[in-house]
């Protein structure tokens, strides 16, 4: 089963993202007390760990959580691999799949360490459609579409 790994937000935009140990996501906003949350289709974005596997073993240095500005890590879910449209109960909240992907600034951390950025192809967005609190441990299900 697909579960949080961890929750991270940013109070300003253009600084790195810190942990925290549960967010509130409200509809139709985002994480309260993320700079990225508002009324668009970006409110939430979500990466997977098997994803941040995959750029560590590039990498010589530790990787921590939110290193790639990602709202919410999920351990045992492809999330890059969900349709758009896809709806995912994380915690108690209900979100939906809006965005894969996203243009990637090029003067990044880990961009400059690697030549490379995992996010512009696995990163995913969502937009709450319903509000509750996540925390680390908390379920990730798929409830609707299908993978890839």
């Amino acid at each position: 089963m697909a579960e949080v790994e961890a929750i991270n937000i940013s109070e300003v935009r253009g600084i790195q993202k810190h942990e925290i140990p549960e967010a509130y996501l409200r509809e139709d906003w985002g994480i309260e007390g993320d700079a990225h949350a508002g009324h668009w289709h970006r409110q939430v974005s979500l990466l997977s760990t098997e994803s941040v596997d995959t750029m560590q073993k590039k990498i010589e240095f530790p990787l921590q959580h939110g290193a790639f500005a990602e709202n919410i890590l999920i351990r045992g879910m492809k999330v890059h691999e969900l349709p758009v449209g896809t709806r995912l109960q994380i915690g108690e909240a209900l979100t939906e799949v809006t965005q894969i992907g996203k243009e990637c600034h090029q003067d990044c951390a880990i961009r400059k360490a690697t030549g490379d950025c995992v996010m512009p192809r696995e990163g995913v967005f969502v937009k709450v459609l319903r509000s509750g609190k996540v925390k680390k441990g908390d379920p990730v299900i798929q409830v609707s579409g299908e993978m890839k």
